[in-house]
């Protein structure tokens, strides 16, 4: 049985033993742009490869020649005055490195190092990554924020360092949005938090992106990466409806334990902030456990007590008389069936394409309590927060009708209802552009 065995990065001896025979690397793009930086990628090479204890020590020996300002050029002497604090074998084990992959330069002339201007570049982008604060970036968003807010300052934003951008906005918002679905107050808070320090960014970044959106040297592909991330920014912003939506929700449906005013909240706040819950049970009992042991003749004496008082309640109990059951007639409200009667009604007015329909016409003929009971019922029409409902109601409010009142009463022949609103009930697709809000039609009883 043969199997596939993927290239060891120390036994490579080509790129294309990564891809698939069909396949040329230099066929992609992604693989060409990398290429035309191998220079800076040996760079980042030589610096961090290896154990991290390496790593460190290559990256102090930068910082600490490029911190002297007043001269370009080192000395083995001003080297190893400047970084006495090194054991001298290992200095000279990360001078060689460096020296070798480019980072310094030997000028053999004068007899002195000098650092490389890609070597400056890779550790002053490693510098603006460190010095981002933490604590005062949750979203992390700054560093990429940084980046094209300096490219756009230069000149020269790349469409990558906006696809970062963009790419980080969603991966927040996704968050964000699978921290309001988890129904968490703990998560929901701590989201909340986060997301106030992304919209901190948002405010910073909305200059950026309107000056690369107005810039008219941008390409067309940079100016539709930076109308994405401006898209993307809004629906950050509106999550704030959400948030709070959520978290009156859950206020909603907080116990409180009785008159104390502590809420379950407040005791899952507090052992959150106790490392060994176990601890709390310390010093609670004052006394041990004492066990009780009974020994088995002590444990059937007691068990045939307990089988003969039985016997004996058993014989003496006497059955008590019997009763004739109550018989109760109950009728079942007419509401539900009148309820689908109506239904039934108003989806054949829908269906109509005359036209509309007068609400005196759709009510009647009925009596008095029917045409009311109907009549209630019309202000649900085309309610958006009772037609996601189930139900009957909810069914009503999901036919296609619109019910449009007007001012006045229209006086009716009809030997239960003396007059009524004036009124009408339109189909949808016959419907104006202006039309006036739902208010229940007044009945007025003939008396």
């Amino acid at each position: 049985m043969n199997q596939q065995i993927a290239p060891d990065d120390e036994d490579q001896d080509s790129l294309q033993a990564y891809f698939k025979p069909d396949v040329s690397p230099d066929d992609l793009e992604q693989v060409f742009r990398l290429k035309r930086a191998q220079p800076v990628l040996q760079a980042f090479t030589a610096l961090f490869h290896g154990g991290a204890d390496g790593v460190l020590v290559r990256l102090l020996v930068l910082r600490e020649l490029m911190s002297d300002t007043q001269s370009s050029a080192f000395t083995r002497a001003d080297i190893n005055t400047r970084l006495g604090y090194l054991i001298p074998d290992s200095l000279e084990t990360v001078l060689a490195r460096l020296r070798s992959h480019g980072l310094l330069a030997w000028d053999p002339a004068q007899g002195v190092y000098r650092i490389t201007p890609i070597a400056r570049n890779v550790v002053a982008a490693i510098d603006g990554l460190l010095g981002m604060d933490k604590e005062e970036d949750d979203a992390d968003m700054g560093y990429v924020l940084s980046q094209v807010a300096g490219s756009q300052a230069v000149g020269g934003v790349s469409i990558e360092q906006l696809h970062h951008l963009l790419g980080r906005l969603v991966e927040l918002t996704e968050e964000f949005r699978d921290a309001i679905a988890s129904g968490s107050e703990f998560r929901l808070r701590a989201a909340q938090e986060k997301w106030h320090a992304a919209c901190d960014w948002v405010e910073k970044g909305s200059e950026i992106i309107h000056a690369i959106t107005t810039d008219s040297r941008a390409d067309a592909a940079t100016h539709r990466a930076a109308q994405a991330i401006g898209r993307a920014q809004s629906a950050l912003l509106n999550m704030q409806g959400m948030f709070s939506r959520a978290l009156n929700q859950i206020e909603r449906q907080r116990v409180h334990l009785g008159q104390s005013g502590l809420s379950t909240t407040d005791i899952k706040t507090w052992l959150m902030r106790h490392e060994d819950l176990a601890s709390l049970a310390s010093e609670a009992i004052s006394l041990p456990v004492t066990p009780m042991f009974i020994t088995p003749s002590e444990m059937i004496d007691v068990a045939e007590t307990e089988l003969f008082a039985d016997k004996r309640n058993a014989v003496n109990s006497v059955l008590p008389a019997g009763e004739n059951a109550a018989v109760t007639a109950s009728e079942a409200s007419t509401i539900p069936a009148e309820l689908d009667a109506w239904l039934t009604r108003l989806s054949a007015f829908a269906t109509d394409s005359s036209g509309s329909t007068k609400v005196h016409d759709t009510l009647l003929p009925a009596n008095f309590a029917v045409a009311s009971y109907r009549a209630s019922l019309l202000p649900l029409l085309g309610d958006e927060s009772e037609s996601a409902l189930q139900g009957g109601t909810a069914t009503m409010a999901r036919l296609p009708l619109e019910f449009v009142p007007k001012d006045g009463m229209v006086k009716l022949k009809d030997p239960h209802v003396a007059a009524m609103s004036i009124a009408s009930l339109t189909p949808k697709k016959d419907i104006q552009s202006t039309t006036q809000p739902n208010t229940q039609p007044d009945i007025e009883h003939d008396r």
